[in-house]
């Protein structure tokens, strides 16, 4: 039985369950599979990692409110969480990672750190 390379589709000679030709070969494949399965998810962390970012420059600047078009404006993207939390109180936090916020009126946002 013919086997062939993942990568380069060369014909194999050797062990019975070698799939690749070379480690250069081998490197190759892993990498492309690799990438096109991690891009959405690269996507993704960047994303959070900048709502990280606009969360702990105001929170680390002593604000605890901010206007929600003033978030929006620097980048900040609503969209993109890590998870909820809802308080005792009933209202309902939205994090990036340790940093949080909760909708307050007049268009406001409630910022939170949690340890």
């Amino acid at each position: 039985m013919n086997r062939f390379c993942l990568d380069c589709h060369t014909q194999i000679k050797g062990r019975a369950d070698k799939k690749f030709c070379d480690d250069q070969c081998r490197n190759n494949y892993n990498n492309k599979r690799k990438s096109e399965d991690g891009e959405s998810v690269r996507k993704i962390n960047q994303i959070l990692n900048k709502n990280r970012k606009f969360l702990r420059e105001e929170t680390d600047s002593g604000n605890s409110r901010i206007k929600k078009e003033s978030l929006a404006k620097k980048g900040f993207d609503f969209d993109y969480h890590t998870h909820y939390y809802l308080a005792p109180t009933g209202s309902v936090y939205v994090f990036c990672y340790e940093f949080g916020y909760t909708l307050a009126e007049n268009d406001e946002v409630l910022l939170l750190k949690r340890e």
